[in-house]
């Protein structure tokens, strides 16, 4: 190699890990060396039981679907959705950390936990939702995000939803909208633990964020035209 062959180089090489970067899964776009350390007081903590919240009305299902930055920044834009938190279920030890849940061995998932109203939004169009926004037949994968952690996941809060999941996973199934089969677990909920704060509302506080701007703000466009009579007002009117 020649000196003056060094400046092509390396300009190559620059191209190569900025392309990598926008490409990668969201996880992967900030490294977790890069990521902010929680504080103790940024540490997940269970979730309260939801039966006091259903006690106003309002219902709760946790869903995985993948990054839970995506997730969140749909759920959030639906009429009818109280809150929209990120957090980690269907795993084995309590309180886990999200450098624990992305190595793959605590066995959560990321999730969003919605609470709703049902008088305003049907959890069968939560579900449409869910399964028009992701991926449902690639297993524990959404995109460039690989592991157990990105698993297609519904975990029901009682017998009602369970039976609407069932029963749209097979009418899903039997129509052929999906070259491939479902793969979504439908699971009994157990627990919920928020994640760290820095993980909340993550697309509206960091909208410069390269996955942000190349990833999520394409599919919330394209979910905003597809279900904009579903929309908050708000939501549906910005630009």
């Amino acid at each position: 190699m020649t000196i003056s062959q060094l400046p092509l180089l390396l300009f190559f090489g620059f191209t190569l890990t900025a392309l990598f970067t926008l490409i990668s899964g969201c996880e992967k776009s900030i490294s977790l060396e890069d990521r902010p350390v929680a504080l103790a007081s940024e540490q997940p903590q269970s979730q309260a039981s939801p039966a006091a919240q259903e006690e106003d009305g309002l219902e709760v299902v946790t869903l995985g679907s993948g990054c839970f930055w995506c997730t969140e920044a749909v759920f959030r834009e639906l009429k009818g959705v109280k809150s929209a938190v990120s957090g980690y279920s269907g795993g084995k030890i309590d309180n886990p950390t999200y450098k624990a849940v992305c190595s793959g061995t605590t066995g959560h998932a990321e999730v969003i936990q919605v609470t709703f109203d049902p008088q305003q939004i049907s959890f069968t169009d939560l579900l449409k939702a869910f399964w028009e926004t992701h991926d449902p037949t690639t297993l524990n994968r959404q995109g460039a995000d690989v592991g157990t952690q990105y698993r297609s996941a519904i975990f029901y809060h009682n017998e009602q939803q369970k039976e609407a999941a069932i029963a749209y996973k097979k009418q899903l199934d039997e129509s052929g909208q999906f070259k491939s089969p479902i793969v979504t677990e439908i699971t009994e909920f157990d627990k919920f633990y928020p994640a760290e704060e820095y993980h909340q509302d993550y697309f509206k506080l960091n909208p410069e964020n390269q996955y942000c701007q190349y990833v999520i703000r394409p599919k919330l466009e394209k979910f905003r035209s597809k279900f904009s009579d579903k929309l908050k007002k708000a939501e549906s009117e910005e630009k």
